[in-house]
């Protein structure tokens, strides 16, 4: 017999009563009903029932032992009496009749603990992240991250794509975030980065005649934690395809991502390829966002023409100024007491906007106080342009061009939730597409990128030279399912002449980007074909198919929203020793003082 186990813990079943067994796990319960003690030993694969007879030679051992130890278990495989089987339980028809245990690791009292539901602090659970992941759901997290991962190659490598590895220790790369830096102990002063994504690698890879590339990378970014972004470092499935238009990648990335999520749907529906595409501008007006939630049916109208002149003074003014008033149908609210409306409007308050002005409509027309200030044609026009019937309301948000339609956007998720109009158990996906190339930084005033510089814009050199920039738009895509943005992508730049271009727009000189994308540069002079690709998040994939609302929950050993790691104790100091090898000297700000209340 096997020193540890001749059967795992989710093994045993009826056929094998009466035979002999081992097994070991570890204690995930026990209970003592008078004259016998169950113990329910678990592993990787399941639990089984163990049951100790008092006066049994190993009886005082199970009675001794504490939740979490490892055990090894030797006995008889039974039949549970009538009446205790567990159709919960695969192994629910048997147990077995414990003659020999031996504790291989015995636990202290925990500091958490694994079986049962109880809720327990994000400190303790990151701290001790290897009791953590004994739990089920955590534990079923990380399986179904697995075999994600496993469909998603396997359904790459069936698509054509070849996977191949690239550095880690690179180049800074303006990506859009902070890099994490690594100081070159045999370069004093100079420092390498870690890749915010292998974005320059794989269009060399391109150049160098690969034509189908994928990988499940690594990337990291020095950025704030949110519900749906780790800090610090994240996975992706980043894939790169030469000779091919915006619809190439499409048509070849959607499968896969289709049937990803169909393998693991468990009974929710899926969007069918050709998923959805959508105009930047369009997805700003009627969603209030570039990343739309299509399971939401309420769609954004502009009624900033309607209200232009009109005797609804505070909407006239804000279109007579240049801003925008969007309107954002409530199917079905026109009923609603006038407390829906009043708490709606306390609800924009809070959110920092000055309310929400509403109109409601029934069978004899336009109701409330907007309504009795403005002309009917004209009140007519926005229940026309909205789609609105009796029974329906509608709410206003007016303000600046920049601003007013992204509230718009919140105003409309939160009405989704208020009337329970958001579709259930379904993945709804779509493309954002033609996203503009340059944009506005808000704290320079200065034109930047505002998606992916790699991206070829819309009209190449010619729109370059002759355009206003914020005009321009780029082949850039990003991929959506369920308000979450998965992948973003592009057409890329793949000429020398286009690419100096377009940086010069963004402030960069022609030295700067010799300086700092020289390799790239260099080899698109050799000739480069024209390639395109994209990188949907593994991470976020997971997230939405296990239905948990923070990432951390499908991450193995995840920062904190700090992004520190607990367990290990990072990021930590480093001795005086280390830094002088490195050849670096710590200027650390004072901390700042603490305010007290008087």
């Amino acid at each position: 017999m096997h020193a540890y186990r001749t059967h795992t813990c989710g093994a045993l079943r009826a056929a094998d009563a009466g035979n002999q067994a081992r097994l070991s796990g570890w204690v995930h319960a026990k209970r003592d009903h008078g004259g016998l003690l169950f113990i329910d030993l678990r592993d990787h694969y399941g639990i089984t029932q163990i049951v100790f007879a008092a006066g049994s030679p190993a009886f005082a051992a199970a009675d001794s032992v504490r939740p979490e130890s490892v055990i090894t278990v030797t006995g008889e495989v039974v039949m549970r009496e009538a009446g205790t089987v567990n159709p919960k339980l695969p192994t629910g028809d048997i147990e077995l009749r414990a003659a020999e245990l031996v504790v291989q690791s015995a636990a202290e009292v925990l500091p958490m603990q694994v079986s049962g539901d109880e809720k327990f602090p994000e400190d303790i659970r990151l701290k001790y992240r290897f009791i953590d992941l004994r739990r089920e759901k955590l534990h079923r997290n990380m399986i179904l991250r697995s075999n994600v991962i496993t469909s998603v190659r396997r359904r790459m490598i069936e698509a054509g794509f070849l996977e191949y590895q690239t550095p880690i220790l690179t180049a800074s790369s303006p990506e859009g975030a902070r890099d994490f830096l690594v100081p070159a102990r045999l370069h004093p002063g100079k420092f390498y980065a870690l890749p915010q994504a292998p974005q320059q690698f794989k269009q060399l890879l391109m150049v160098a005649g690969f034509d189908r590339y994928f990988q499940i990378a690594p990337c990291f970014r020095d950025e704030a934690s949110r519900a749906d972004r780790s800090p610090g470092e994240f996975y992706q499935l980043d894939f790169e395809m030469s000779y091919v238009t915006q619809e190439d990648v499409f048509a070849t990335i959607e499968p896969v991502i289709a049937g990803v999520f169909e393998e693991f749907a468990d009974g929710r529906t899926v969007t069918k390829p050709p998923f959805p595409r959508i105009p930047y501008d369009q997805a700003m007006l009627e969603f209030g966002t570039d990343k739309p939630d299509l399971r939401n049916p309420i769609r954004i109208a502009d009624v900033t023409e309607q209200y232009a002149g009109s005797g609804f003074g505070l909407f006239a003014r804000i279109a007579a100024s240049g801003g925008v008033v969007r309107a954002i149908p409530a199917p079905g609210a026109g009923s609603r007491p006038r407390g829906f409306f009043d708490k709606l409007n306390e609800w924009a308050r809070a959110e920092g906007a000055g309310g929400l002005g509403y109109i409601t409509f029934d069978a004899e027309g336009p109701k409330g106080p907007i309504a009795k200030n403005l002309e009917p044609d004209r009140a007519e026009a926005i229940r026309a342009a909205c789609g609105l019937r009796a029974g329906d309301a509608v709410f206003f948000v007016g303000g600046k061009k920049d601003t007013a339609p992204k509230f718009a956007g919140t105003v409309r998720t939160r009405l989704a939730d208020e009337l329970g109009l958001a579709e259930k158990g379904t993945f709804k996906f779509c493309w954002v597409t033609d996203f503009p190339m340059f944009e506005l930084n808000e704290e320079t005033g200065l034109v930047d990128f505002s998606h992916n510089p790699f991206s070829m814009p819309q009209g190449e050199l010619e729109a370059l030279n002759t355009q206003d920039p914020l005009t321009i738009k780029a082949y850039q895509y990003d991929i959506i399912c369920n308000g979450i943005e998965l992948s973003s992508g592009a057409i890329r730049n793949h000429r020398p002449d286009i690419m100096i271009r377009a940086f010069e727009i963004a402030g960069y000189t022609a030295a700067d980007v010799e300086a700092r994308f020289g390799g790239m540069l260099n080899a698109f002079r050799y000739g480069a074909p024209p390639h395109g690709g994209s990188a949907p998040g593994i991470d976020r994939m997971v997230m939405l198919l296990a239905d948990e609302p923070n990432i951390r929950e499908v991450i193995l050993f995840p920062l904190n929203q700090q992004g520190e790691d607990l367990m290990m104790g990072a990021p930590a100091e480093i001795p005086p020793a280390r830094l002088k090898e490195l050849s670096l000297k710590l200027d650390i700000p004072p901390p700042k003082p603490r305010v007290t209340g008087s």
